[in-house]
C-alpha cells in the first residue's frame, strides 16, 4: 500500500491520468463524486476536508453507524484520495489551499458561490491567480440568476425545478420523491465531462478554464426530450398510470409470484406477436386491439387490463422461460438486495472492494481497455494534512545550489 492510500496491486490507471492534480474543496455529493471518478483513474486527489469534516462522512449516524468508516457512501465518492483538514476560516490556511492550487491541474468545488466569493474563490478571480487551472463550479442553480446562492440538493434544483419530478408524477399528480444521491451523481458525470474537456485544452494551450455545472442544468437536460416538445409545440404529455400507460409493451407487469417485470418492446407492431404467443394467447394477434401499434395504443386501457391478467397467471421464473422461448424483449424489475446478487451485474465488476475489503461498493459507470482502476482507501478525516503539507514545503524549497 503506497503512503497516498492507493493500493498500488489494483492496477495503475490511466497513464494520461497518473499525473493530473486535482484538489478538491467539496461536501456531500456531487463535486466529491466527480473527483472520485478522476481518483479512481489515477489522478492525485487532494480532498480539503474543515476541521469537522465532510458531513457526508456522518450521514448515517442516525441508523447506527458510529463514526465516519465504514460509510459505503461515502466510500463510493471518495475512495482513492488524500484528505486535508484546513480552516479556511484563518489566513494561514487559505494560504495553504493557494499553494495547493498553485500545484494543481483541476479545482472542483461545490461550494455555494456566496461562500466561495467569501474565501477569495470566486472562479474568474481565481483563475487570474492561477492561469493555468482547471476550475470545475457544481453549484445547484447556477452561477448567476437570482437564485444563484439558493441552498439546495440534488431533489431541489436537479428533480424538482427541473420539471423531472413532475414528470415523473404519480397518478394523483403528487411529484416524484426521488431517491437521494440520483441527481448528484448524474451531475458529477457532467462534471467529470467538463473537467476532462478542459484538461484537454490545457494541455494544448497552458490556459485553465471554468467549467460550470448545475444541478439543474444536468436534470433539464436529462429530460431534454420533454422540455425540447414544450419548446417546439408548447405542450407535452404528463405522466401516466401504469394502467394507461401508451405504450403497453414498455409497461411493468406482475406476476402470480408477486415480482414484478418490463416489457421492452418499443415498436409494439413488431413485438406484440412474440408476446401473445409466449403468453399461451397466439389467438389475440387476430383481435382489432392487437392489429398494430396505433391499435394498440388506442385501446391501451383494454389491452393491458387482458396483458395484467396473463402475466399474473404463472411466477416470474415460468414466464422467463418462455420469454426467451419466443425472443420477447423482457427484464425483471429488481430490488437492491436483488441487484448487488445479480450474476450480471457482478460478472462486469458491479461491486468493488475497498479498504482491503473491509466495504464493498459499487464500481465507477465505466471501464477503459488495458487500464484498471485504482481502488484507493477511504481517507480518514485529515489523514494526509502532514503528508502534502511537506509537499508544499518541498516544492517551495529552492533547489541546491548548482543543482
Amino acid at each position: 500500500m503506497s503512503e497516498s492510500g492507493r493500493d498500488e496491486s489494483q492496477g495503475a490507471g490511466l497513464s494520461a491520468l497518473s499525473g493530473l492534480r486535482v484538489v478538491e474543496l467539496g461536501v456531500w455529493v456531487a463535486a466529491p463524486a466527480a473527483a472520485a471518478l478522476l481518483a479512481d483513474w489515477g489522478a492525485d486527489v487532494v480532498k480539503v476536508e474543515p476541521p469537522a469534516g465532510d458531513p457526508m462522512r456522518y450521514v448515517f449516524g442516525s441508523i447506527g453507524i458510529e463514526g465516519d468508516l465504514p460509510n459505503p457512501a461515502f466510500a463510493l465518492d471518495n475512495r482513492g484520495k488524500r484528505s486535508v483538514v484546513l480552516d479556511l476560516r484563518t489566513g494561514e490556511d487559505r494560504a495553504t489551499l493557494e499553494e495547493l492550487l498553485t500545484g494543481a491541474d483541476v479545482f472542483v468545488t461545490n461550494l455555494r458561490p456566496d461562500g466561495l466569493d467569501k474565501l477569495g474563490l470566486e472562479p474568474h478571480a481565481t483563475l487570474e491567480r492561477h492561469p493555468h487551472l482547471v476550475y470545475c463550479s457544481v453549484t445547484g442553480y447556477g452561477l448567476r440568476g437570482e437564485d444563484r446562492n439558493r441552498p439546495t440538493y440534488d431533489i431541489g434544483a436537479f428533480w424538482a425545478r427541473s420539471g423531472l419530478s413532475m414528470q415523473m408524477a404519480d397518478s394523483d399528480g403528487s411529484p416524484l420523491n426521488a431517491r437521494g444521491g440520483i441527481g448528484d451523481h448524474i451531475t458529477a458525470l457532467a462534471a467529470l465531462s467538463g473537467i476532462l474537456a478542459a484538461v484537454l485544452e490545457q494541455r494544448r494551450t497552458g490556459r485553465g478554464r471554468v467549467v460550470e455545472v448545475s444541478l439543474l442544468r444536468a436534470g433539464a437536460y436529462v429530460l431534454g426530450w420533454d422540455l425540447g416538445l414544450q419548446l417546439a409545440l408548447g405542450r407535452v404529455a404528463g405522466s401516466e398510470p401504469r394502467t394507461a400507460n401508451q405504450a403497453p409493451l414498455m409497461n411493468p407487469y406482475r406476476t402470480a409470484d408477486g415480482r414484478w417485470f418490463f416489457f421492452t418492446g418499443l415498436e409494439a407492431g413488431r413485438h406484440i406477436a412474440a408476446v401473445l404467443r409466449a403468453l399461451g394467447r397466439p389467438d389475440l394477434v387476430d383481435d382489432p386491439r392487437f392489429a398494430d401499434a396505433p391499435a394498440i395504443r388506442r385501446n391501451r386501457v383494454e389491452v393491458i387490463g387482458v396483458l395484467d391478467e396473463l402475466v399474473a397467471q404463472r411466477p416470474l421464473a415460468e414466464w422467463a422461460e418462455r420469454f426467451d422461448a419466443e425472443g420477447v424483449w423482457w427484464t425483471a424489475a429488481l430490488t437492491p438486495a436483488q441487484v448487488v446478487d445479480d450474476p450480471q451485474f457482478l460478472a462486469n465488476d458491479g461491486v468493488v472492494e475497498v479498504d482491503g475489503g473491509a466495504i464493498r461498493t459499487v464500481n465507477g459507470p465505466f471501464d477503459v481497455s488495458d487500464a484498471r482502476i485504482r481502488r484507493g482507501r477511504v481517507p480518514r478525516l485529515g489523514e494526509h494534512s502532514d503528508e502534502v503539507r511537506a509537499e508544499i514545503a518541498a516544492a517551495a524549497r529552492p533547489p541546491p545550489a548548482g543543482g
